[in-house]
């Protein structure tokens, strides 16, 4: 049954209830755009609170390494380690690798820092040793010092293929890995269609099922990330999405659309390629039944009507998230917005 026509309406500006100590809230997450929110909401919920489901879909191997983009980010912004100046990788970081590498003339177009190496090298050493994704990035937030729970969203191996148009190594619609087209192509290939290659035989790990299925949890936060190639994924998952519909928890996502452009990547223009209108309430509409409430930047108000007149409850605020107090602010709001309808139905 759909969860947005079978709520009434919630209204945003009325008192809000506070986190009980043993309720939970579960992030699902994908790169930069989801690690900032993921940041605000540690800052506001202790690690008995908070759990983080990060998209692994991204992760692939180069130059002999297994690579966790969208982890990695996590990693690195959650103990304060990120490189805010580029916007990704690690702060501080030294690149006599990757000029060596291109010395040899070989594959230099992924960008390893040596900082950022240590990780890579020791992920795919213990994984070869048998250990799976999730023991091996529990272990990386310990040491890092971060508290709170970072989830891959499986520990089989899911990869995100993009269908483009033609380049020069890539025949016209065929599909290409994700990092190849975000990176290598620097999204220039147009996006006719994404596949989750293995997501039919994957298995959602363990703690986030788990998650799922606690009754102390009271929402599910979708952060602002790329729909179709951050979040998608980690619903493909079988049991995933079913498990999100019969919840009663609140599903609340965020639009990773403001103004008509993404806050960060590619999701404007795939949605452009895929003739799919940039704007709030088409992510909305993507998500559908998934949904209990939808947080919309001020700058798209006059999107609020047509999303809300579905019977989906709107929150309208500032969503940019450009320091870290505003990070911490929005993460309140959207956990004080998910109480407000837990409270409405009530």
């Amino acid at each position: 049954m759909n969860k947005i026509n079978t709520r009434a309406k919630a209204k945003t500006k009325t008192k809000m209830k506070k986190l009980r100590p043993n309720q939970k809230i579960l992030a699902l997450s994908g790169g930069v755009g989801g690690a900032k929110l993921a940041l605000g909401l540690t800052q506001v919920l202790p690690p008995e609170q908070l759990s983080i489901v990060i998209n692994s879909a991204d992760d692939f191997e180069h130059l002999g390494l297994h690579i966790s983009p969208d982890i990695d980010t996590h990693l690195y912004a959650l103990s304060n380690r990120d490189n805010q100046q580029l916007g990704w990788g690690r702060r501080d970081e030294t690149w006599s690798f990757m000029d060596s590498i291109g010395e040899l003339n070989d594959e230099d177009w992924f960008q390893l820092g040596d900082r950022d190496l240590a990780l890579h090298i020791l992920r795919t050493q213990r994984l070869k040793q048998g250990q799976n994704l999730s023991g091996i990035t529990h272990s990386f937030a310990e040491s890092f010092g971060i508290k709170h729970a970072l989830i891959p969203m499986s520990d089989d191996p899911v990869r995100t293929m993009i269908k483009t148009g033609s380049t020069e190594d890539q025949p016209k619609h065929e599909y290409m890995p994700f990092q190849r087209y975000f990176v290598q192509h620097q999204c220039q290939p147009v996006v006719t269609g994404f596949h989750f290659e293995g997501v039919e035989t994957a298995t959602a790990s363990k703690q986030f099922m788990a998650h799922l299925a606690d009754p102390a949890l009271a929402a599910v936060i979708i952060c602002p990330s790329n729909p179709y190639v951050s979040i998608d994924p980690i619903l493909a998952l079988p049991d995933v999405r079913i498990a999100l519909i019969e919840s009663p928890a609140k599903v609340i996502a965020i639009s990773p659309i403001v103004g008509g452009a993404a806050i960060k990547g590619p999701a404007a223009k795939m949605m452009k390629e895929l003739n799919v209108p940039v704007n709030p309430a088409a992510v909305a509409a993507h998500y559908g039944e998934l949904l209990d409430g939808f947080v919309i930047d001020q700058l798209d108000s006059t999107h609020e009507k047509q999303i809300s007149s579905t019977g989906l409850p709107v929150l309208v605020t500032d969503t940019m998230m450009i320091d870290i107090d505003i990070k911490q602010l929005l993460a309140q709001k959207i956990i004080d917005f998910a109480l407000s309808l837990t409270s409405s139905n009530d």
